[in-house]
Order: C-alpha cells, then sequence, then structure tokens
C-alpha cells in the first residue's frame, strides 16, 4: 500500500462511513493474488496490469453494476478504490478493453470461481464460515443476453447471419458464387423487434419453407470441393449447419426428387430443448420452463449460510449496540442453462461444497430439488440432512387432493398386498423400473372396483381397477413420514429458514442485474458473471455487518459511499 494514498485516504474518510472498498482492504486485506492467476497470464510479452487487481476490480464493479468504462473510471478517479487496489495516487488506470480480455482468459481457464475460493479461506481463518451448520439453496431464472426468438424467426436469423459473416470474411467469392440482389431481399434487414412476419398461417409455413431451401443451398455452395475448405470452419457456418440439421429434414421421393421438410415434435424428431439452439449468437442458451414462467437463457443457483434470528435472551442491554450474528455468508454458485431440473444440482453442490471443506449439517431446500433417493443419498455419501417438502404423487387423487390418496391405502409389505379404504385387497404386486426408478405397481381387480360406492372418488379406470404405484420400502416410509411431518408447526417454523433464499435472490437482482444479463453471452462468462457477483454480495453483507448492522439491514441497492476523489 502506498504510503501516501493510505494517509490521503484515511484522511478523507476520517469523518463519516468508511467505503466498503477500504473498508474490504481494512479487513481482509489484498484478497486476489497475481499467482493465483498465473496459468491464465504468460510471463513473456509486454507488461501488463496486475491480475490480481483486475479481479478485485471486477467485484467491485459488480457491486456498483457498473459498465466497463464506468469502473475504469472509478479506478481512475475514486480514492477508495485507488486504497482498496494498493495504488499510487497519480497511477492512471487501463484501458476499459483490458477488463474484457481479462474475463475472456479467466474463462478460457477455467478460473471463473477462483475468487470465491479465496474470499471463503480467508473467512474461515478468521472463522466467520465453516462445514456443519445450516446452509440454503435457490434457484431463479436468468434471460440471456440475445433477443428471444421462434423457430421462424431463428431460421431466418441464422441464415443472415452466416450470409453477413461469408460476405466479410470473402466477399469476391460470395460475389462470384451467390446472386445477391436476390438473397439480399429476403436477407438484408436483420430480424429484430421491428421485423413483422407474414400475416397468415400459410404464409408463414412458406416462409419457414423457403428459409429451409435457403439454408440448405447455402451450405452446399459452401461445401462445394471448389470452395475455399476454411469458409466452413467459420462459426457462423457451423452455427447454420446445426440450426438446420435440428430443425429441417431433407426427403427425397420416389423418383428421386428432394424436398425440404420442417421438423415436427411428434413425427420428425425435432431434437428436445436440452440441445437445441434458441439463437445464432449464444450457443448455450436454452428455451426453459418453470411452472407458468417462460425464458430463453440460463438458470442461476444460489448457496448461503444461514441461520435463525437472536433470541429475545440474548438481546443487547438498552444503549447498547450488539453486533450482529455472523452474515450469511454465499458459499457456492452454480449456472446452468434453463432447460436443467434444480434436482440435478444437489449432488454437484454437495460436491463443491465439499471441495471446500464447507459442507452443512443441514440442508434446506424446496420440493423442486428434492426427491427420497437425494434424501437418502445425501445422508450417506456427504453426512448433509435435507430438509426439504418432498413432492407427492401425480394421481388426479394426490393432485386435486380429494378422493382416496395413496396414504389411504394400508400396505402388508410382508405379504406384498395393499387393502383399500373399503376393505378390498390387492391382487396384483408388481416390481417394475419407470423413468430410471425402482418402483412397484400395486393393482386391485376389476371386480372389487365396479361395485364399489366409493369409485368415483377412487378411480376413473374403466378397463381394470384402481392402481397403486409404490416406491421400495425404505423409500416409502422415507416420504410417508416426510408428509407426515410436513403438518407439524414444529417442522414448518423450522423449514421457514429456507424462505431467506428468496431475500438473497432479490438482493442479487437488485444489487447486480443478474437477471437481467445483457452483459456477457455463453456460458462461461454468464456463470463468471454470477461468481462474481456472490463475492460482491459478500463483501457488501460483511460490510454492513463489521459496521454492526442487523442482517435484515444489508444494503439491497447501489453502494452508500463517499464520494472521495482526488480532487476532494
Amino acid at each position: 500500500m502506498p504510503e501516501l494514498t493510505a494517509r490521503v485516504a484515511r484522511a478523507a474518510a476520517a469523518r463519516g462511513e468508511v467505503p466498503l472498498a477500504m473498508r474490504v482492504r481494512d479487513e481482509l486485506g489484498a484478497l486476489f493474488a497475481d499467482a493465483e492467476f498465473a496459468v491464465a497470464f504468460g510471463r513473456r510479452g509486454r507488461r501488463g496490469w496486475s491480475p490480481g487487481r483486475l479481479a478485485m476490480v471486477t467485484v467491485l464493479q459488480m457491486a456498483e453494476n457498473l459498465t466497463d468504462r464506468a469502473a475504469v473510471q472509478r479506478v481512475r478517479f475514486d480514492l477508495s478504490w485507488k486504497y482498496c487496489l494498493g495504488l499510487e495516487l497519480e497511477d492512471v488506470g487501463f484501458d476499459a478493453s483490458v477488463l474484457s480480455e481479462f474475463r475472456t482468459r479467466v474463462v478460457e481457464h477455467g478460473l471463473e470461481e477462483r475468487v470465491l475460493d479465496l474470499l471463503l479461506a480467508v473467512l474461515k481463518e478468521k472463522g466467520l464460515v465453516k462445514a456443519g451448520g445450516k446452509q440454503r439453496t435457490d434457484s431463479t431464472h436468468v434471460l440471456a443476453a440475445v433477443r428471444e426468438l421462434n423457430r421462424l424467426e431463428l431460421a431466418g436469423e441464422t441464415v443472415r447471419a452466416a450470409l453477413e459473416a461469408l460476405s466479410a470474411a470473402a466477399p469476391d467469392w460470395v460475389a462470384q458464387m451467390l446472386d445477391i440482389a436476390g438473397w439480399n431481399r429476403r436477407y438484408g434487414r436483420r430480424i429484430d423487434a421491428n421485423w413483422r412476419p407474414p400475416g397468415s398461417q400459410t404464409q408463414r409455413d412458406q416462409l419457414a419453407l423457403d428459409y429451409g431451401r435457403d439454408a440448405v443451398a447455402l451450405l452446399r455452395t459452401v461445401h462445394h470441393p471448389a470452395a475455399p475448405a476454411w469458409l466452413r470452419q467459420l462459426p457462423a457456418v457451423q452455427v447454420l449447419r446445426q440450426v438446420t440439421v435440428q430443425n429441417y429434414l431433407i426427403t427425397t421421393d420416389s423418383s428421386g426428387v428432394e424436398a425440404v421438410k420442417r421438423r415436427e415434435a411428434d413425427t420428425d424428431g425435432l431434437p428436445p430443448g436440452r440441445v437445441r439452439l434458441t439463437s445464432p449468437y449464444d450457443l448455450d442458451a436454452r428455451y426453459g420452463g418453470k411452472e407458468d414462467l417462460r425464458w430463453t437463457g440460463y438458470k442461476l443457483h444460489i448457496s448461503e449460510v444461514c441461520q435463525l434470528a437472536q433470541p429475545d435472551d440474548e438481546a443487547p442491554r438498552p444503549g447498547r449496540r450488539a453486533r450482529p450474528p455472523v452474515p450469511n455468508v454465499i458459499t457456492h454458485v452454480a449456472t446452468t442453462d434453463a432447460t436443467v431440473p434444480d434436482v440435478k444440482l444437489v449432488e454437484p453442490v454437495h460436491q463443491a461444497l465439499d471441495g471446500r471443506d464447507l459442507l452443512p449439517g443441514e440442508h434446506y431446500l424446496d420440493s423442486g430439488y428434492a426427491s427420497a433417493e437425494l434424501v437418502v443419498d445425501s445422508l450417506n455419501t456427504f453426512g448433509v440432512a435435507l430438509v426439504t417438502p418432498l413432492q407427492g404423487g401425480t394421481s388426479r387423487q394426490q393432485r386435486e387432493k380429494a378422493g382416496c390418496q395413496r396414504e389411504a391405502f394400508a400396505i402388508d409389505w410382508d405379504a406384498r398386498q395393499a387393502t383399500c379404504p373399503q376393505g378390498a385387497s390387492s391382487r396384483f404386486w408388481s416390481p417394475a423400473r419407470q423413468k430410471g426408478r425402482e418402483v412397484i405397481v400395486v393393482r386391485f381387480d376389476q371386480a372389487d372396483c365396479v361395485p364399489c360406492p366409493a369409485r368415483a372418488e377412487c378411480t376413473n379406470a374403466t378397463r381394470w381397477g384402481r392402481q397403486l404405484t409404490l416406491r421400495p420400502r425404505p423409500l416409502h416410509d422415507l416420504i410417508h413420514a416426510n408428509h407426515t411431518a410436513q403438518g407439524d408447526e414444529g417442522w414448518r417454523a423450522t423449514y421457514a429458514l429456507r424462505a431467506g433464499a428468496e431475500g438473497t435472490i432479490r438482493q442479487a437482482m437488485a444489487v447486480t442485474g443478474n437477471r437481467r444479463d445483457g452483459h456477457y453471452r455463453g456460458l462461461g462468462k454468464t456463470h463468471l458473471e454470477h461468481v462474481f457477483s456472490a463475492v460482491a454480495l459478500n463483501l457488501i453483507r460483511l460490510d454492513a455487518w463489521w459496521n454492526g448492522q442487523p442482517l435484515d439491514h444489508t444494503r439491497t441497492s447501489h453502494l452508500a459511499r463517499l464520494d472521495l476523489t482526488l480532487a476532494a
């Protein structure tokens, strides 16, 4: 730390609240050493800016939701930032493009999570975070930094993007091989918010076929033996090939005439959403949904320490300001495409926390993350107890919470038989495997169900009697115990601790704008933004804790800071 920078900054901050950037440097020191990023930055060539400092600049940038240019201005003029970064007062900083290059190198070398690892390691040394205890995880949707396109728009824009790339890379070849005027009439304008499709469905279907025929013709021209081989390696051409294969078929009739046909989900093998491209500009974004919400982009999963409020008997004496409990530190961040269900993230989250030696004793999750198998496996493999409401069955009775639900049947596991509320016994007991899970299918005889007075409340089946799908006995008992516990007020009061994850997501949206992901494209850089944003949120929470603020008063907007500049 330059002596003059330290002396001027401390003098300027002598009155009022110390800015977050200065507080972080005083409490945590220089968090990010250059050696931690050495693999991404060569030792030869012209001298560059410190990658450790660039990492801290990026964290502060996320904390204040600044653009690259605005962050560079803060480095140049903000005294608290110079103090945090250990810069001389006359240091003029760097060009804004350096931040973009830094992010690219970090992603290329898989160092996105290094800053969170380093912060958590320091906090562990200070006793502010540790293994055991309670943690919670929740997810939210993140919009991709591209316009949402339907299949018609995707086909047309992908052809246009490929033409644009070819025209820029090989204009003479394009002029020689393509009818420029003809292609320009259809693809001269970008398909954006101002583009209007044809009015009738018939015209839109015909335009979709025209896009498909043009795509096939362009790909065949590019892949012709006489065409330069490097043209087919252009990223836009590769994307065009993938989008065309996913959305169109080439058929041949008995006379050998080829035709381009649009794929349909039911008959022509339209690929599932998890692999289907949704934009020619972000190849990782996917179209996903959760309940009634639909979006194109990603999912963000945040895990954090959680704790109960301070008991009344530990309240401070009147007139004395008590330091609040340790802050709820974010311990892990995961980013997936929008199609990945929450339940797939439980094991990866536990593996990541285990690698940081921060596995919780209890993990609070909503029902979207839970399954009976995961409850058992998490406890056996990681020693983590999942506190979560397991979902009920998918039968009509379970969905409507009416009629003869599964819990109304008595199960005799030794006799391999079920008894319904009316006293009838099942006739079939068949172990099976459904959707990769071990189940037991129990069926009642039609002769017992047809004359039953409670038939309407029990089943709509006409060809056979009521059918139950049970899990193996250990899982069945676990599910039954979980559903019983959900009716207990004590369990519900304990589980209410999970709701705080919603506040964390709200804070992440308000401070860093993570949901409105207009900054970066691709899963790698989107994940980088989420990780650096999590570090920024941790610093904001630590700053509030250092200042003695209650947990529920943590700032959720732009940082309240002193305007310390060299001019001051």
